[in-house]
């Protein structure tokens, strides 16, 4: 049986194991035997975001949680992060987001948070995975005879905008910016808009009609691109990209320049910094992060540690440390004084926040870090061996790492969601950055891709 956890929960294809409604109720029963056992639970707070297998997962969820004589409370669609904030400011003994982030529609995902708001540990998540492969979940609910009740939450997301707008402590925060927003037809479509309008901006809303089919197409998070046109065309002051369920932020300066998740840590950071609200002088990131990054921190004085990709490493480390920030290229950014999580809207407020101190355009502050050439494939593989037992893989690998020394870096890894092989290479010209990434891509392809 494959492993049922990835990097961010379970994941994958809606109606295909692992994701489908028996399962769920299985992974229902598990979750809520698993934070039963020492102590009785009131609650567990379920959200989901705009699919339309949420629905048919939240049932099947909550029949499992409710079988087991605990009480289910329906936040609705919320982002990932306004349910990990749900459930910390709660009594609820445990959250679950129903989501795929920024997959297609056809996928879903199942991610669990712990009473406090943090997820899981991989010795909870191996913990809670046996339970779901064992035979116990059939035993659990036997002899339940008062099963748990269903509940809707109704004010869920007005609780979580106004958590976000006592993080920043100013009513017009945005007053006389002009701010466009890209929902992704997601999570955030609802409360994003309205939260920025109420803080003084002046919004220009893109992809908030969700249909249950059209979240992340062609737009949001990975697609920059569109929103980045509409800075321009409107002379916006800058863009703010979602993903589906609201925990990643890419933005876009008022030229039209879209910044990476690393430029966003970077900007934050230096900003925290200058108002002495950095603590331990720490940034945290992962291994994915671009080596200008690196570069970046180190010239401004700050202290770089390295986590294993996740932002829920990123926060592990965060923890150990006692950061107050870290993040993910791919645009989490974990704010640790605020939030137990990655959060975009959090971060696109911080973002704001930090142009106001400096008093400069996104467009100069992004300047702190200068983006190395960075070619990333993706591979898609039939199994996933350790890399380093394909001796093929390992020495096109060891050959460009050789031919690029100290000025670039190679990085091979598996996707922790989906059936993929990802390339990384970094260098200081493109073209060769772009050529040593398709060769070791070949290779990979020939070893453990699909065979045509």
């Amino acid at each position: 049986m494959n492993k049922l956890f990835g990097t961010d929960g379970i994941r994958g294809m809606a109606n295909e194991y692992p994701i489908t409604p028996e399962m769920a109720v299985t992974i229902g029963k598990a979750v809520s035997h698993f934070f039963s056992r020492n102590q009785d639970i009131p609650e567990i707070i379920i959200g989901k975001d705009t699919r339309i297998s949420g629905y048919m997962l939240e049932y099947a969820l909550a029949s499992g949680i409710c079988s087991t004589g605990v009480n289910v409370c329906l936040a609705g669609i919320i982002p990932t992060p306004g349910l990990a904030f749900m459930t910390s400011s709660t009594n609820a003994g445990a959250g679950i987001v129903i989501s795929a982030s920024h997959n297609p529609f056809y996928d879903n995902g199942i991610k669990i948070f712990k009473g406090d708001g943090f997820k899981l540990s991989d010795k909870e998540e191996a913990e809670i995975e046996q339970l779901i492969l064992s035979d116990k979940t059939a035993a659990i609910s036997k002899n339940i005879r008062e099963t748990g009740s269903v509940y809707n939450i109704d004010d869920s997301l007005p609780r979580y905008s106004s958590f976000l707008k006592n993080t920043i402590k100013q009513k017009d925060c945005c007053k006389g910016l002009k701010i466009v927003i890209d929902c992704s037809n997601g999570a955030t479509y609802r409360i994003a808009p309205k939260l920025f309008s109420d803080i003084g901006a002046d919004v220009i809303p893109l992809f908030v009609q969700p249909d249950g089919k059209n979240i992340n197409e062609e737009c949001g998070s990975q697609h920059p691109e569109i929103i980045a046109r509409y800075v321009v065309d409107k002379k916006a002051d800058i863009g703010l990209a979602f993903d589906g369920d609201g925990d990643r932020l890419i933005a876009v300066d008022e030229k039209g320049n879209v910044l990476t998740g690393d430029q966003t840590l970077a900007v934050c950071a230096g900003a925290l910094k200058q108002k002495r609200m950095l603590k331990n002088n720490i940034v945290v990131s992962t291994v994915m992060s671009n080596i200008g990054l690196g570069i970046a921190l180190k010239n401004i004085g700050m202290k770089h540690i390295v986590s294993d990709v996740g932002d829920r490493y990123v926060m592990e480390k965060m923890i150990s440390s006692n950061a107050s920030i870290g993040g993910e290229d791919s645009g989490h950014t974990i704010f640790s004084d605020y939030q137990t999580t990655g959060d975009g809207i959090l971060t696109a407020l911080m973002l704001i926040k930090s142009m106001k101190w400096a008093s400069k355009p996104l467009s100069e502050l992004g300047k702190i870090m200068t983006v190395f050439p960075q070619v990333l494939i993706n591979v898609e593989v039939i199994r996933k061996p350790d890399i380093e037992s394909i001796p093929k893989i390992k020495d096109a690998i060891r050959s460009v790492e050789a031919t690029l020394g100290k000025k670039g870096r190679v990085l091979v890894r598996y996707s922790g969601t989906q059936p993929l092989c990802r390339i990384m290479v970094e260098g200081e010209d493109m073209e060769q950055v772009g050529s040593y990434c398709r060769q070791i891509a070949d290779i990979v392809q020939k070893e453990l891709g699909i065979v045509d």
